[in-house]
């Protein structure tokens, strides 16, 4: 596809669609992009009201992988819930809010300027020392002090994408870590035993590991009212839950109530390197707009249904296994035609399918992260993906089997 796109390039219906909301693509920013120059400058003028300043710290679960090998989807949500009740009930007691929607078990703080640097990391390390004690999973923090564009409850912009991406692939469970420009808000005198990550260089400069210091001097209340996706009945029975995790009678009655089987395709594109970040996020929020445009159509012969388009990243749900894949190489190949690649994740089993409280969708289940795994982690641009669980339902003999491990966990998965 060229580098500069137009609204004709798209389904006419498909900028009508209500999609302003937290979590889904900004449709109505991405069609004035469309009718702008397309220009760093064109960029920076739309972008210029959604600019704030502050901290960003992201959180990511370490052992999760294994884990859902062990438990059931319930009780996996039950455990990732513990920590974000801790994350958001320290971070809003200090003036921060909680950003986007917390359906995976990632998080997302803002702390606008006002916070003072040394209570913010008085913070998380009192979170950390919190979730030690009472939860059974761990987390990574990532912390960066910066500019970021904040749209539709989203934060969007470079230095948002480094930290997150930093709390992703490079903490450990228990771990904090705050970017160079943080680091340098501290006074020289501050109480804090914190040490260069030496081989760790990102775009936002040096990452610093905190080691140790002061908490914060009284532990607030706990507050579940973090981001929740879910409906206030589905929350209410997962918190109940979440204090009778050994209740078996229990699990299975809320398993047959919220859980359903289903066939989930992953689909992620090919992101477009711009050489100024602002220009690249349009043009990857454009390119966005194209994957949710052809998925949408693609699913009226299909009978699936879109999850959400979000970043790179379309999730879709069928009850068959054949329509499922027929889908997906529909996909692949009109998006190849574009010269847009996708690499593709295919699974099946229970998840837990939701509807926001402001609209749209969002999804939770091992099939989700199996075909992330396959697809994102391991997988190559232009090809797709089937776990092991597909070779019952399909054809898998022009496949290639592949074994791997991921996170202490074996795969066997088949790529055509």
């Amino acid at each position: 596809m060229t580098s500069k796109f137009s609204t004709t390039q798209y389904s006419p219906a498909l900028f009508d669609i209500t999609q302003d909301i937290i979590g889904t693509l900004p449709l109505k920013l991405i069609r004035q992009w469309l009718e702008s120059e397309q220009t760093q400058e064109a960029a920076l003028k739309l972008l210029e009201p959604y600019k704030v300043k502050g901290y960003s710290v992201s959180s990511d679960s370490a052992g999760l992988t294994k884990l859902t090998k062990q438990k059931g989807l319930l009780e996996i949500l039950a455990i990732i819930n513990q920590p974000k009740e801790i994350v958001y009930s320290f971070g809003i007691a200090i003036g921060g809010k909680g950003v986007g929607i917390w359906a995976a078990d990632n998080t997302q703080m803002f702390y606008p300027t006002s916070v003072n640097p040394e209570t913010l990391l008085s913070a998380l390390l009192t979170v950390q020392r919190e979730i030690n004690k009472r939860c059974q999973i761990k987390i990574g923090l990532g912390a960066h002090y910066g500019e970021f564009y904040s749209i539709n409850g989203g934060l969007y912009g470079l230095e948002a994408d480094v930290i997150e991406e930093v709390a992703e692939n490079e903490t450990a469970g228990g771990e904090i870590v705050i970017s160079q420009d943080f680091y340098e808000l501290l006074p020289a005198n501050h109480n804090f035993t914190i040490t260069q990550r030496g081989e760790l260089a990102t775009k936002i400069g040096n990452i610093f590991r905190v080691v140790d210091g002061p908490s914060l001097p009284e532990v607030p209340p706990l507050d579940t009212k973090y981001p929740i996706p879910y409906s206030e009945t589905f929350y209410a029975d997962l918190v109940a839950y979440e204090n009778r995790l050994t209740d078996t009678n229990l699990g299975k009655q809320l398993t047959d109530k919220y859980l359903q089987n289903k066939v989930v395709v992953l689909i992620e594109r090919e992101s477009q390197e711009v050489e100024a970040h602002e220009t690249a996020m349009f043009t990857n929020l454009s390119l966005s707009a194209v994957i949710k445009d052809v998925g949408l159509r693609l699913l009226e012969q299909s009978k699936g249904t879109e999850i959400k388009v979000v970043g790179t990243i379309g999730i879709y749900t069928f009850d068959e296994a054949t329509a499922a894949l027929n889908f997906a190489q529909a996909f692949r190949q009109e998006l190849a035609a574009k010269d847009i690649a996708t690499r593709i994740g295919i699974d099946a089993g229970p998840v837990l399918i939701f509807d926001l409280a402001l609209g749209g969708k969002d999804i939770a289940g091992n099939p989700v992260n199996v075909a992330s795994k396959m697809a994102q982690d391991k997988g190559q641009f232009g090809k797709f993906y089937l776990s092991s669980t597909m070779k019952d339902s399909l054809d898998i003999s022009q496949f290639t089997e592949i074994k791997y491990t991921v996170s202490g966990v074996e795969f066997t998965i088949y790529e055509g």
